[in-house]
Protein backbone atom coordinates (compact mmCIF):
# COMPACT_ATOMS: atom_id res chain seq x y z
CA UNK A 1 0.00 0.00 0.00
CA UNK A 2 1.09 3.49 -0.80
CA UNK A 3 -0.11 6.84 0.45
CA UNK A 4 0.20 10.10 -1.59
CA UNK A 5 -1.14 13.60 -1.15
CA UNK A 6 -2.29 15.00 -4.41
CA UNK A 7 -2.65 18.77 -5.72
CA UNK A 8 -5.58 18.15 -7.76
CA UNK A 9 -8.25 15.70 -8.60
CA UNK A 10 -7.03 15.71 -12.20
CA UNK A 11 -4.31 13.70 -10.58
CA UNK A 12 -6.64 10.96 -9.67
CA UNK A 13 -8.51 9.11 -12.37
CA UNK A 14 -12.07 10.13 -12.11
CA UNK A 15 -13.43 6.34 -12.87
CA UNK A 16 -11.64 5.45 -10.01
CA UNK A 17 -12.54 7.58 -7.78
CA UNK A 18 -16.20 7.67 -8.78
CA UNK A 19 -15.99 3.76 -8.46
CA UNK A 20 -15.51 4.35 -4.38
CA UNK A 21 -17.45 7.95 -3.93
CA UNK A 22 -21.00 6.03 -5.36
CA UNK A 23 -23.65 8.53 -6.33
CA UNK A 24 -23.91 11.16 -4.12
CA UNK A 25 -23.05 14.30 -6.92
CA UNK A 26 -20.58 16.34 -4.22
CA UNK A 27 -18.48 13.85 -4.22
CA UNK A 28 -18.02 13.06 -7.76
CA UNK A 29 -14.99 13.72 -9.52
CA UNK A 30 -16.19 16.52 -11.86
CA UNK A 31 -17.72 18.54 -9.20
CA UNK A 32 -14.60 18.72 -6.99
CA UNK A 33 -12.38 18.84 -10.21
CA UNK A 34 -14.90 21.70 -11.65
CA UNK A 35 -14.52 23.74 -7.81
CA UNK A 36 -10.48 23.65 -8.67
CA UNK A 37 -10.64 24.35 -12.28
CA UNK A 38 -12.45 27.70 -12.14
CA UNK A 39 -10.61 29.09 -9.12
CA UNK A 40 -12.84 28.63 -6.05
CA UNK A 41 -10.53 26.91 -4.34
CA UNK A 42 -7.05 26.20 -4.87
CA UNK A 43 -4.76 29.57 -5.22
CA UNK A 44 -5.62 32.06 -3.01
CA UNK A 45 -8.49 30.67 -1.40
CA UNK A 46 -6.97 29.18 1.29
CA UNK A 47 -8.55 26.10 0.22
CA UNK A 48 -5.34 24.02 -1.13
CA UNK A 49 -6.55 20.85 -2.56
CA UNK A 50 -4.23 17.73 -0.93
CA UNK A 51 -6.00 14.73 -1.61
CA UNK A 52 -5.14 11.64 -0.31
CA UNK A 53 -5.18 8.13 -2.22
CA UNK A 54 -4.00 4.58 -0.67
CA UNK A 55 -2.81 2.73 -4.14
CA UNK A 56 -1.47 -1.05 -4.38
CA UNK A 57 -0.54 -2.62 -7.26
CA UNK A 58 -4.67 -3.24 -8.46
CA UNK A 59 -5.48 0.59 -8.20
CA UNK A 60 -7.42 2.88 -5.84
CA UNK A 61 -8.24 1.50 -2.56
CA UNK A 62 -9.07 4.60 0.04
CA UNK A 63 -9.56 7.67 -0.71
CA UNK A 64 -10.36 11.12 0.98
CA UNK A 65 -11.27 14.70 -0.30
CA UNK A 66 -8.43 17.04 1.89
CA UNK A 67 -7.82 20.17 1.45
CA UNK A 68 -4.97 22.15 3.30
CA UNK A 69 -6.82 25.57 4.47
CA UNK A 70 -5.98 28.92 6.48
CA UNK A 71 -8.72 29.52 7.60
CA UNK A 72 -11.95 28.14 8.87
CA UNK A 73 -14.62 29.58 6.24
CA UNK A 74 -16.87 28.19 4.50
CA UNK A 75 -17.25 25.17 6.56
CA UNK A 76 -20.03 25.17 8.45
CA UNK A 77 -18.42 23.53 11.75
CA UNK A 78 -17.26 26.00 13.62
CA UNK A 79 -14.10 25.94 15.47
CA UNK A 80 -12.91 29.91 15.57
CA UNK A 81 -13.08 29.69 19.40
CA UNK A 82 -10.53 26.64 19.15
CA UNK A 83 -8.31 28.76 16.51
CA UNK A 84 -8.23 31.46 19.23
CA UNK A 85 -7.23 29.67 21.90
CA UNK A 86 -4.60 28.01 20.26
CA UNK A 87 -3.23 31.17 18.77
CA UNK A 88 -3.53 32.92 22.64
CA UNK A 89 -1.34 29.97 23.79
CA UNK A 90 1.74 30.84 21.66
CA UNK A 91 0.07 27.33 19.30
CA UNK A 92 -0.27 28.06 15.24
CA UNK A 93 -3.72 26.68 14.58
CA UNK A 94 -3.28 26.95 10.33
CA UNK A 95 -2.39 25.63 8.35
CA UNK A 96 -5.21 22.70 9.38
CA UNK A 97 -5.88 19.61 7.46
CA UNK A 98 -10.01 19.12 6.67
CA UNK A 99 -11.84 16.13 4.88
CA UNK A 100 -14.86 17.91 3.52
CA UNK A 101 -16.79 18.64 0.48
CA UNK A 102 -15.95 22.87 0.22
CA UNK A 103 -18.75 25.41 1.22
CA UNK A 104 -21.22 22.21 1.39
CA UNK A 105 -22.84 20.76 4.50
CA UNK A 106 -23.90 17.57 2.94
CA UNK A 107 -23.52 14.58 5.10
CA UNK A 108 -21.71 11.81 3.00
CA UNK A 109 -18.53 9.13 2.67
CA UNK A 110 -15.04 11.06 3.48
CA UNK A 111 -12.74 8.33 4.31
CA UNK A 112 -13.71 6.43 1.00
CA UNK A 113 -12.26 3.00 0.95
CA UNK A 114 -13.05 -0.74 -1.05
CA UNK A 115 -12.67 -2.32 2.78
CA UNK A 116 -12.38 -1.24 6.27
CA UNK A 117 -8.60 -2.36 6.34
CA UNK A 118 -7.74 0.15 3.64
CA UNK A 119 -10.36 2.84 5.58
CA UNK A 120 -7.81 2.59 8.52
CA UNK A 121 -4.28 2.35 6.65
CA UNK A 122 -5.86 5.29 4.88
CA UNK A 123 -6.29 7.48 8.31
CA UNK A 124 -3.42 6.07 10.05
CA UNK A 125 -1.30 7.56 7.25
CA UNK A 126 -3.05 10.85 6.64
CA UNK A 127 -3.03 11.47 10.88
CA UNK A 128 0.85 9.98 10.69
CA UNK A 129 1.43 13.01 8.07
CA UNK A 130 -0.46 15.83 9.06
CA UNK A 131 1.40 15.19 12.68
CA UNK A 132 5.16 15.42 10.59
CA UNK A 133 4.16 17.76 8.21
CA UNK A 134 3.17 20.79 11.23
CA UNK A 135 -0.54 20.68 10.84
CA UNK A 136 -2.45 21.44 13.74
CA UNK A 137 -4.86 18.71 13.78
CA UNK A 138 -7.05 16.85 10.89
CA UNK A 139 -11.08 17.70 10.73
CA UNK A 140 -13.44 15.03 9.03
CA UNK A 141 -16.85 17.35 8.52
CA UNK A 142 -20.31 15.63 7.83
CA UNK A 143 -19.19 12.08 6.95
CA UNK A 144 -21.13 8.87 6.81
CA UNK A 145 -21.71 6.64 9.67
CA UNK A 146 -20.31 3.82 7.96
CA UNK A 147 -17.40 5.59 8.56
CA UNK A 148 -17.65 6.08 12.19
CA UNK A 149 -15.92 3.68 13.78
CA UNK A 150 -13.12 3.91 11.97
CA UNK A 151 -12.50 7.51 12.83
CA UNK A 152 -13.40 6.72 16.39
CA UNK A 153 -10.93 3.95 16.86
CA UNK A 154 -8.13 6.11 15.09
CA UNK A 155 -8.66 8.43 18.41
CA UNK A 156 -10.61 11.64 16.32
CA UNK A 157 -13.20 13.11 18.68
CA UNK A 158 -16.99 13.50 17.71
CA UNK A 159 -18.77 16.73 17.68
CA UNK A 160 -22.76 16.91 17.20
CA UNK A 161 -24.66 18.78 15.61
CA UNK A 162 -27.96 18.98 13.80
CA UNK A 163 -29.59 20.42 10.53
CA UNK A 164 -33.40 20.40 8.99
CA UNK A 165 -33.97 17.48 7.14
CA UNK A 166 -37.43 16.63 5.08
CA UNK A 167 -38.68 13.13 5.15
CA UNK A 168 -40.82 11.27 2.35
CA UNK A 169 -43.32 9.17 4.55
CA UNK A 170 -45.06 7.92 1.11
CA UNK A 171 -46.93 11.15 0.28
CA UNK A 172 -48.76 10.88 -3.03
CA UNK A 173 -48.80 14.27 -3.54
CA UNK A 174 -48.09 17.83 -1.70
CA UNK A 175 -51.47 17.64 -0.38
CA UNK A 176 -50.90 14.33 1.22
CA UNK A 177 -48.08 15.93 2.98
CA UNK A 178 -49.80 18.78 4.19
CA UNK A 179 -52.48 16.55 5.47
CA UNK A 180 -49.78 14.95 8.02
CA UNK A 181 -49.59 18.66 9.25
CA UNK A 182 -51.58 20.13 12.21
CA UNK A 183 -54.59 22.18 11.15
CA UNK A 184 -52.57 25.25 12.09
CA UNK A 185 -49.13 24.65 10.18
CA UNK A 186 -51.39 23.49 6.69
CA UNK A 187 -53.30 27.02 7.31
CA UNK A 188 -49.83 28.74 7.44
CA UNK A 189 -48.20 27.11 4.49
CA UNK A 190 -50.67 27.03 2.54
CA UNK A 191 -51.39 31.18 3.35
CA UNK A 192 -47.77 31.08 2.52
CA UNK A 193 -48.23 29.65 -1.25
CA UNK A 194 -51.41 31.87 -1.99
CA UNK A 195 -49.22 35.64 -1.10
CA UNK A 196 -46.71 34.17 -4.22
CA UNK A 197 -49.60 33.65 -6.32
CA UNK A 198 -51.17 36.95 -5.69
CA UNK A 199 -48.22 38.72 -6.53
CA UNK A 200 -48.51 37.75 -10.18
CA UNK A 201 -45.78 34.69 -9.35
CA UNK A 202 -44.72 31.72 -12.16
CA UNK A 203 -42.60 29.06 -10.59
CA UNK A 204 -40.58 26.78 -13.39
CA UNK A 205 -38.46 23.96 -12.21
CA UNK A 206 -35.31 23.27 -14.80
CA UNK A 207 -33.21 20.12 -15.06
CA UNK A 208 -30.64 18.81 -17.42
CA UNK A 209 -30.49 20.24 -20.35
CA UNK A 210 -33.35 22.79 -19.70
CA UNK A 211 -31.18 24.93 -17.91
CA UNK A 212 -29.93 27.40 -20.10
CA UNK A 213 -27.13 29.84 -20.28
CA UNK A 214 -28.82 32.58 -19.58
CA UNK A 215 -30.71 30.85 -16.50
CA UNK A 216 -27.43 30.22 -14.92
CA UNK A 217 -26.47 33.53 -15.72
CA UNK A 218 -29.25 35.11 -13.59
CA UNK A 219 -28.70 32.76 -11.08
CA UNK A 220 -24.90 33.23 -10.38
CA UNK A 221 -26.32 37.45 -10.33
CA UNK A 222 -28.95 36.07 -7.74
CA UNK A 223 -26.43 33.90 -5.69
CA UNK A 224 -23.69 36.94 -5.52
CA UNK A 225 -26.68 38.94 -4.54
CA UNK A 226 -27.67 37.08 -1.12
CA UNK A 227 -23.60 37.20 -0.20
CA UNK A 228 -23.76 40.88 -0.78
CA UNK A 229 -26.72 41.55 1.31
CA UNK A 230 -25.26 39.49 3.90
CA UNK A 231 -21.60 42.05 3.29
CA UNK A 232 -19.88 38.79 2.37
CA UNK A 233 -17.86 37.41 -0.78
CA UNK A 234 -19.26 34.51 -2.22
CA UNK A 235 -17.20 31.50 -3.01
CA UNK A 236 -18.75 30.16 -6.31
CA UNK A 237 -18.59 32.06 -9.65
CA UNK A 238 -20.17 31.64 -12.96
CA UNK A 239 -17.43 29.70 -14.33
CA UNK A 240 -18.16 26.93 -11.75
CA UNK A 241 -21.86 26.97 -12.22
CA UNK A 242 -21.99 26.90 -15.85
CA UNK A 243 -18.96 24.30 -15.62
CA UNK A 244 -21.64 22.26 -13.06
CA UNK A 245 -24.59 22.53 -15.62
CA UNK A 246 -22.11 20.77 -18.35
CA UNK A 247 -21.06 18.03 -16.61
CA UNK A 248 -23.48 17.40 -14.18
CA UNK A 249 -26.50 19.15 -15.38
CA UNK A 250 -28.82 16.03 -14.41
CA UNK A 251 -28.02 16.07 -10.88
CA UNK A 252 -29.22 20.03 -11.32
CA UNK A 253 -32.60 21.47 -10.38
CA UNK A 254 -33.37 24.98 -10.85
CA UNK A 255 -36.21 26.43 -9.56
CA UNK A 256 -37.09 30.05 -11.54
CA UNK A 257 -39.08 32.15 -10.27
CA UNK A 258 -40.72 35.04 -12.70
CA UNK A 259 -43.16 38.23 -12.35
CA UNK A 260 -44.52 40.02 -15.20
CA UNK A 261 -42.32 37.74 -18.19
CA UNK A 262 -39.16 38.42 -16.25
CA UNK A 263 -37.15 36.36 -13.93
CA UNK A 264 -37.01 38.08 -10.25
CA UNK A 265 -35.44 34.60 -8.02
CA UNK A 266 -33.79 31.83 -8.51
CA UNK A 267 -32.92 28.43 -5.87
CA UNK A 268 -30.18 25.76 -7.48
CA UNK A 269 -30.29 22.08 -5.65
CA UNK A 270 -28.87 19.23 -6.36
CA UNK A 271 -30.23 15.37 -6.38
CA UNK A 272 -29.37 11.77 -6.95
CA UNK A 273 -31.47 8.88 -7.25
CA UNK A 274 -32.10 9.03 -3.23
CA UNK A 275 -31.75 12.64 -1.82
CA UNK A 276 -32.25 16.61 -2.72
CA UNK A 277 -30.44 19.05 -1.43
CA UNK A 278 -30.91 22.22 -0.98
CA UNK A 279 -28.11 24.79 -2.07
CA UNK A 280 -28.12 28.73 -3.06
CA UNK A 281 -31.07 30.89 -3.97
CA UNK A 282 -30.97 34.94 -4.05
CA UNK A 283 -33.55 37.42 -5.91
CA UNK A 284 -33.29 40.71 -7.38
CA UNK A 285 -36.35 41.88 -5.72
CA UNK A 286 -38.41 41.09 -2.26
CA UNK A 287 -42.11 39.32 -2.36
CA UNK A 288 -43.23 38.12 0.80
CA UNK A 289 -42.93 34.21 1.22
CA UNK A 290 -40.72 34.19 -2.20
CA UNK A 291 -38.07 32.19 -0.63
CA UNK A 292 -40.04 29.75 1.50
CA UNK A 293 -41.76 29.22 -2.23
CA UNK A 294 -38.63 28.45 -3.86
CA UNK A 295 -36.51 26.93 -1.20
CA UNK A 296 -38.83 24.39 0.33
CA UNK A 297 -42.39 24.02 -1.11
CA UNK A 298 -40.93 23.72 -4.79
CA UNK A 299 -38.36 20.90 -3.15
CA UNK A 300 -40.75 19.06 -1.56
CA UNK A 301 -43.20 19.03 -4.51
CA UNK A 302 -40.37 17.87 -6.38
CA UNK A 303 -39.13 14.85 -3.85
CA UNK A 304 -42.70 13.68 -3.91
CA UNK A 305 -42.69 13.39 -7.84
CA UNK A 306 -39.03 11.77 -7.83
CA UNK A 307 -39.55 9.72 -5.29
CA UNK A 308 -37.12 10.92 -2.92
CA UNK A 309 -36.69 9.76 0.80
CA UNK A 310 -34.84 12.73 1.83
CA UNK A 311 -34.73 16.80 1.28
CA UNK A 312 -31.58 18.13 2.70
CA UNK A 313 -32.49 21.85 3.53
CA UNK A 314 -28.82 22.83 4.13
CA UNK A 315 -27.31 24.34 7.13
CA UNK A 316 -29.16 26.08 10.15
CA UNK A 317 -32.37 27.44 9.94
CA UNK A 318 -34.92 26.42 12.96
CA UNK A 319 -37.96 28.36 10.45
CA UNK A 320 -37.89 25.31 8.83
CA UNK A 321 -39.24 23.14 11.20
CA UNK A 322 -42.68 24.70 10.77
CA UNK A 323 -42.80 24.05 6.87
CA UNK A 324 -42.33 20.06 7.83
CA UNK A 325 -38.68 19.59 8.25
CA UNK A 326 -37.48 17.68 11.14
CA UNK A 327 -34.25 18.27 13.06
CA UNK A 328 -31.49 15.44 12.59
CA UNK A 329 -28.41 14.95 14.10
CA UNK A 330 -24.69 15.67 12.34
CA UNK A 331 -21.65 14.33 13.41
CA UNK A 332 -18.12 15.91 13.00
CA UNK A 333 -14.36 14.19 13.78
CA UNK A 334 -11.58 16.17 14.86
CA UNK A 335 -7.91 15.39 15.56
CA UNK A 336 -5.62 17.92 17.20
CA UNK A 337 -1.88 17.43 17.75
CA UNK A 338 -1.44 19.52 20.84
CA UNK A 339 -2.43 17.02 23.68
CA UNK A 340 -3.36 20.40 25.71
CA UNK A 341 -5.73 21.64 23.04
CA UNK A 342 -7.29 18.44 22.89
CA UNK A 343 -7.82 17.64 26.35
CA UNK A 344 -9.67 21.06 26.65
CA UNK A 345 -11.73 20.55 23.34
CA UNK A 346 -12.66 16.96 24.66
CA UNK A 347 -14.07 18.41 27.36
CA UNK A 348 -15.63 21.56 25.62
CA UNK A 349 -17.55 18.51 23.31
CA UNK A 350 -18.82 16.65 26.18
CA UNK A 351 -20.54 19.79 27.10
CA UNK A 352 -21.33 20.85 23.58
CA UNK A 353 -22.83 17.11 23.02
CA UNK A 354 -24.91 17.60 26.22
CA UNK A 355 -26.70 20.49 24.75
CA UNK A 356 -27.42 19.17 21.70
CA UNK A 357 -29.24 16.06 22.55
CA UNK A 358 -31.83 18.61 24.58
CA UNK A 359 -31.97 20.85 22.17
CA UNK A 360 -32.96 18.11 19.77
CA UNK A 361 -35.17 16.81 22.20
CA UNK A 362 -37.25 20.20 22.62
CA UNK A 363 -36.89 20.86 18.76
CA UNK A 364 -39.10 17.16 18.85
CA UNK A 365 -41.67 18.20 20.57
CA UNK A 366 -42.24 20.97 18.37
CA UNK A 367 -42.68 19.18 14.99
CA UNK A 368 -45.65 20.21 12.98
CA UNK A 369 -47.03 16.98 12.49
CA UNK A 370 -50.05 15.84 13.65
CA UNK A 371 -50.15 13.80 17.25
CA UNK A 372 -52.93 11.14 15.42
CA UNK A 373 -55.45 11.43 12.61
CA UNK A 374 -57.49 13.67 12.83
CA UNK A 375 -56.11 16.16 15.01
Amino acid sequence: MQLRLLEGMHAIPAASWNALAGMQPFLQHAFLAALEDTGCVGGQTGWQPLHAVLEDGHGLQAAMPLYAKTHSWGEYVFDWAWADASERAGLPYYPKLLSAVPFTPVPGKRVMARDEQSRGLLLQGVLAMAGQAGFSGVHCLFPAEAEEASLAEAGLLCRRGLQFHWLNRGYGDYEDFLAALTRDKRKKLRQERRKVLDAGITVIRKTAGDITPADWAFFARCYQQTYLEHRSTPYLNLDFFERLGGVMGQHCLLVLAYQHGQPIAAALNLFDEQRLFGRYWGATCFVPSLHFELCYHQGIEFAIERGLAVFEGGAQGEHKLARGFEAVETRSWHWLAQPGLATAVERFLLREGQGVQHYLGELDERAPFRAMPGA
